[in-house]
């Protein structure tokens, strides 16, 4: 990604436009462009450092980007030195390439998330039967299963893949418009010809590798374009950040924690530390990426009529910063979920603490099947429950409601029943089978097309 972005890639890929411009060009009939001046071009279409030195100071002299590196490549391309750029407004190469860049960056961020689905779908099968407890309002709720919740993560990354995609194929190029995109300098190199404008346009589109052009633009394109795009990362974002807070949760409670080397220091002070850090750094910079977006719309909405500069510096900003911190998001994740621990002992404690109160309507329905009165078995274990809960919270004590039933005479017609009655397996409900089906159906659809994609790769992060 920060290859994509990088100073190199710009400026070759602007040559890579003016070459394809020239091409098209020469095809159509422009007798100034010469085989030998194609042949130059295509030879320098990578630029070296020396000569981005030298775009450099010919930009400190002209104050003006696009024409400093025309000058350049003229230099190293001399046969084609006088038709470069012909016809053409900066927006050519800048806003053309900021396309391209669009596209390819939605391409790097696809192969990565597809891996994250991959892993964590991995995850939720392994520990699709584990029965866990629940929480709603972070208060203790009908159980679930390990794998089911891990679904709730994926289904959403699953939309953050779809809203990516999507995005990157509705991405067109803005083509060959001119200085307000009427398109009236390129009419004039072909003596008025409209059809050969409009040849030129899609010829370019073409041999750049897209599907089309927008077919109307004023100087730019559209900048509601980069809203189309940074919206779904500033999804992905807020995903993100939902799954790392789960995970940091889980960790408080011992349940379950991202990965942790054993020569890893948690904390200068205190020793025993295990601190969440890579899921801390996923909300921090999900947050960045969440962010960002507002820059793509703030913009949109204040561009004067054909075009005005003030897009330029925040867009050279914001677009790059949003995807190299998507970029790193996933790759976080990636290595998160590549490693997750699991606790069984402490997830089957934190159940055994809850479950006597919730398997309460379990002991009611199997007294009535043995011939009891449902209220009256109601009001005796509403009674026993509220005497096992000040146990747990004013004396500090265990979760007694069970040991208090055993002892009660009254519920001994269900006494031999009682293990089958809180056998967290049949609290679960069909959370299972919705992970088994979820990830074999859905997830397995889902991904086909990106298989080419998917990877054993461990990822390791830096620090």
């Amino acid at each position: 990604m920060s290859g994509l972005f990088s100073p190199r890639t710009r400026y070759s890929t602007w040559r890579k436009l003016w070459l394809n411009l020239a091409i098209a060009e020469k095809q159509l009939g422009l007798t100034a462009i010469t085989d030998e001046a194609i042949e130059q071009l295509r030879a320098h279409v990578t630029i070296t450092d020396e000569e981005i030195d030298a775009a450099s100071a010919q930009e400190k002299i002209v104050r003006h980007d696009v024409m400093s590196h025309v000058h350049v490549y003229g230099v190293a391309a001399p046969s084609a030195a006088g038709i470069i750029h012909l016809g053409a407004t900066s927006c050519f190469v800048t806003d053309n390439a900021d396309l391209i860049f669009l596209r390819d960056a939605c391409d790097l961020l696809v192969a990565k998330l597809v891996n994250v689905i991959d892993r964590l779908s991995a995850f939720a099968l392994e520990y699709k039967d584990m029965p866990v407890l629940g929480w709603t309002h972070f208060q203790p709720a009908q159980l679930t299963t390990v794998g089911k919740r891990a679904t709730l993560w994926i289904q959403e990354l699953l939309w953050d893949l779809r809203n990516i995609q999507r995005a990157r194929d509705d991405i067109g190029l803005r083509g060959v418009k001119g200085t307000t995109g009427t398109q009236a300098s390129f009419l004039a190199l072909f003596d008025g010809d409209h059809d050969k404008v409009e040849e030129l346009d899609q010829l370019v589109v073409e041999l750049l590798g897209f599907k089309y052009a927008y077919p109307v633009t004023g100087q730019t394109y559209s900048r509601k374009i980069d809203i189309d795009v940074l919206g779904p990362l500033a999804s992905l974002g807020a995903t993100a950040h939902k799954m790392a807070t789960d995970l940091r949760l889980l960790a408080n409670l011992k349940e379950i924690e991202e990965p942790f080397e054993s020569t890893q220091i948690g904390s200068s002070a205190m020793a025993y530390k295990r601190n969440p850090m890579r899921c801390e750094r996923v909300c921090s910079l999900a947050r960045h990426l969440t962010g960002l977006y507002q820059d793509t719309v703030q913009t949109a909405s204040v561009q004067w009529f054909e075009r005005t500069l003030d897009d330029s510096a925040i867009r050279r900003v914001s677009i790059p910063s949003a995807f190299l911190t998507a970029d790193i998001v996933l790759s976080t994740l990636l290595n998160i979920t590549s490693g997750l621990v699991v606790y069984p002992k402490v997830i089957e404690r934190r159940i055994n603490s809850e479950l006597p109160f919730m398997a309460t309507e379990n002991i009611i329905m199997a007294m009535v099947q043995k011939g009891q009165s449902r209220q009256e078995c109601h009001e005796k274990i509403r009674v026993l429950s509220h005497q096992a809960a000040r146990v747990v919270k004013e004396e500090g004590g265990d979760n007694d409601l069970i040991e208090r039933v055993k002892k009660d005479d009254y519920f001994s017609p269900i006494w031999d029943e009682l293990d089958k009655l809180l056998d967290p397996s049949t609290f679960v409900g069909r959370a299972p089978q919705q992970t088994d089906k979820f990830v074999k159906v859905t997830v397995s659809a889902a991904l086909a097309p990106f298989k080419k994609y998917l990877t054993s790769e461990k990822v390791e992060l830096s620090v």
